[in-house]
């Protein structure tokens, strides 16, 4: 297997803010339980899921390449994903919401590569391997529902957050961490649920990112498909947890037909969902998608969109009438009669053209900030950007003159003109003065002494959303999580179950003798009396041999656990099941 990063033509050009995030796949560090509980899952989930989840899901484990009986690499994932026109790259855990979404907009899937322990095989609330191999590389090999994860993904990494959604993620991130890893003290749980918990009842009104993060949730995580009466599952979360895959088609989960609404509905993602949204189809979750991006900033813009930038104090743009985008930290807004007639950006900025960066304005220029009149001049009823070139001469804004431009909302741009700039329709989009001076009213906005001053044209605001207009103006934009996930610990006694789960493994992929199963058993049970999955995979190997006697003594071991650890009881059942048809299994009178 090939541990490193296996390139793909779509992983060439993702931006480097998101390259940061990607992380090379050692598979070497599989270990043979690792692949054991692989191996388990995926077992139930095709025996289970061919039931039960969308037609797409068994059809795309064969186009993905997808093995049963390995972890895949990135390497065969790439290979095989490029041929339905996506790639996959492997990451450290959950990652930032609008980086996560940022890639499924450049068909990119994101791939958490640990893989959950043993004891959370039916569930984990961290991401890994089987939730995202297994859950979301299967259903996007259908073409409709791949272009609305591609699309929510465009829509979604422009959704501005509230300054508090951050802390919500590194809290998730956290929990998710810990309460994964093994021997995590349960006080330190407790203070993480708690937090989370804090959190999500002190966040206000909830962000546009805090929102489609909930419809990504009710969708592509947890989203069932058909009727309400007979749905079936499509969402990843579902199509990874044994568990909650058989648990989702019980009454006890509430269905509710999916619309708008799910929006507003938080998760939980350390219990059981209460209750699941049902889409008649997947072109039913596009329309739901554009109704809810046609009431975000980025389609509406204005005063509104504006204040979401600065409550978020994050990267975002903004983009005027005339197409001009000003990329930065907005911190404030002069308004009047519930419109913009100022605003300005705080740090580095840079102004751009259709996602271009203009040669000239990019940070290294707009280093300390950026402000700019937003409006139509005083008393005209042409916008600067409607005046013809005769009309520019008549009202003296050209080049060499020295103007004093009075703007709606008392604001007052006086100087002199050095050059402007213009868009493809020949329209100004940017004005430069020398000697300049901005105020409102008796504030003073910019000085002559601060340098050349560059004037934003456009009578309204007609787009705002999170990040750079151009993704190369600004370094490394995205927040790295400040947490690492935490590895199995290496014990004498782990090292040494895993050298039994690589006996079998081998016995089973090389068709060795099965006379060293008798062996391994014995030292199972007396040296690792808890493990139950290993005697499940020796059983399968002893179903169609001789070993008749053994065979029984495995099945008898398994019944005895099954008593002295009742909370593993089905998942035994549920592994013989596979082994053996229930009706002969009846017969044997042996207790399962």
């Amino acid at each position: 297997m090939n541990p490193n990063i296996e390139t793909n033509p779509l992983l060439e050009r993702l931006p480097k803010h998101l390259k940061q995030f990607i992380k090379p796949q050692d598979y070497g560090d599989y270990t043979p339980i690792n692949q054991a509980v692989w191996r388990y899952v995926m077992r139930k989930n095709v025996d289970y899921l061919s039931k039960v989840a969308h037609h797409s899901y068994l059809d795309g484990l064969k186009k993905t390449g997808i093995e049963i009986d390995a972890i895949p690499s990135m390497y065969g994932m790439n290979r095989i994903l490029s041929e339905i026109g996506w790639a996959a790259v492997a990451v450290d855990g959950f990652i930032p919401p609008n980086a996560f979404m940022e890639f499924q907009a450049y068909n990119v899937l994101v791939i958490a590569s640990d893989i959950r322990q043993l004891e959370h095989i039916e569930y984990t609330p961290a991401p890994d391997i089987i939730h995202e191999g297994a859950g979301h590389a299967p259903i996007i090999a259908n073409p409709e529902y791949a272009e609305y994860l591609r699309r929510f993904g465009e829509i979604g990494c422009k959704a501005i957050s509230s300054h508090k959604d951050y802390q919500m993620y590194e809290a998730i991130r956290l929990l998710s961490i810990l309460k994964e890893a093994e021997d995590t003290p349960q006080e330190k749980i407790d203070e993480a649920e708690k937090a989370v918990a804090d959190l999500q009842n002190n966040m206000g009104e909830l962000s546009e990112m805090a929102q489609i993060r909930n419809l990504h949730w009710w969708t592509v995580e947890y989203g069932l498909i058909g009727t309400v009466e007979n749905p079936k599952i499509y969402g990843a979360g579902l199509l990874s947890s044994i568990g909650e895959s058989a648990h989702c088609m019980t009454d006890n989960v509430k269905k509710i037909p999916y619309d708008i609404s799910a929006a507003n509905q938080n998760f939980d993602i350390t219990q059981l969902q209460p209750q699941l949204y049902v889409t008649p189809t997947f072109s039913h979750l596009s329309l739901i998608l554009e109704e809810f991006a046609n009431k975000m900033a980025l389609r509406t813009g204005g005063l509104s969109g504006i204040e979401k930038l600065i409550q978020s104090n994050a990267l975002g743009t903004i983009e005027l009438s005339t197409g001009l985008q000003i990329s930065g930290v907005f911190t404030n807004v002069i308004e009047e009669e519930g419109k913009p007639v100022y605003i300005q950006t705080t740090g580095k900025t840079a102004l751009s053209y259709r996602e271009k960066e203009l040669v000239g304005h990019g940070t290294l220029t707009h280093s300390h900030g950026f402000g700019s009149p937003i409006g139509k001049l005083k008393g005209f009823n042409l916008a600067i950007e409607d005046m013809s070139p005769k009309d520019l001469q008549a009202y003296r804004i050209v080049e060499s003159e020295t103007v004093k431009l009075e703007f709606e909302g008392n604001i007052i741009v006086e100087g002199e003109i050095i050059t402007g700039s213009r868009n493809l329709h020949g329209e100004i989009i940017l004005i430069s003065f020398r000697n300049c001076t901005v105020t409102h009213g008796e504030t003073i906005l910019f000085e002559p002494e601060w340098g050349n001053y560059d004037m934003a044209i456009g009578k309204k605001v007609v787009s705002a959303f999170s990040g750079p207009a151009d993704v190369n103006s600004f370094d490394l934009i995205n927040i790295v999580p400040t947490t690492k996930t935490i590895k199995a610990k290496h014990t004498e006694e782990r090292d040494d179950l895993e050298i039994l789960y690589s006996t079998v493994r081998n016995i089973r992929d090389n068709k060795d003798s099965k006379a060293e199963l008798q062996s391994v058993f014995e030292k199972l049970k007396n040296n690792h009396p808890n493990d139950w999955l290993l005697s499940i995979e020796i059983t399968e190997l002893l179903k169609d041999s001789d070993e008749k006697q053994l065979l029984q003594e495995v099945l008898d071991y398994l019944a005895q656990l099954k008593e002295k650890r009742p909370e593993i009881a089905h998942l035994i059942s549920g592994g013989l099941d596979l082994i053996f048809d229930k009706e002969r299994f009846k017969i044997l009178h042996i207790g399962f």
